[in-house]
């Protein structure tokens, strides 16, 4: 099993910029795919990115251009910049051995429940 550990997560006024980051351990075969989603208050979960351990990115609509991920080995980054107060959630990493659906169809990695290994989450605040 893979234990997944967020950190990062704080509270930053509209504009700024935060750094997340997830660790992950045990057995890190199941991580071939590893992404970020988030959950704020009364929303479903939203996928934000995910990255292969090829390094392959694929993000959500609603922070593309503003949002960079990157993983080095086991570790899984999410940069966030220009930040506002939509993007107020509790952030989530999550990791899934190697599928082929994931493998052949990129937008399903932006699905949680194609996912079965979860963070305790961390959260990010934004005010205007």
């Amino acid at each position: 099993q893979v234990q997944l550990q967020e950190s990062g997560g704080d509270s930053v006024q509209t504009g700024g910029s935060l750094r997340l980051s997830c660790a992950a351990s045990g057995d890190t075969e199941s991580t071939t795919y590893m992404a970020w989603f988030r959950q704020a208050p009364g929303k479903e979960r939203e996928g934000v990115a995910a990255v292969s351990r090829l390094g392959i990115t694929t993000f959500g609509d609603s922070v593309e251009g503003r949002f960079t991920a990157a993983r080095d080995k086991n570790i899984l980054y999410l940069q966030m910049n220009s930040l506002g107060p939509e993007d107020t959630a509790m952030y989530y990493c999550a990791a899934s051995p190697l599928s082929d659906d994931l493998a052949r169809q990129p937008h399903l990695r932006l699905v949680a429940s194609r996912y079965p290994n979860w963070g305790q989450g961390t959260q990010v605040t934004v005010s205007s």
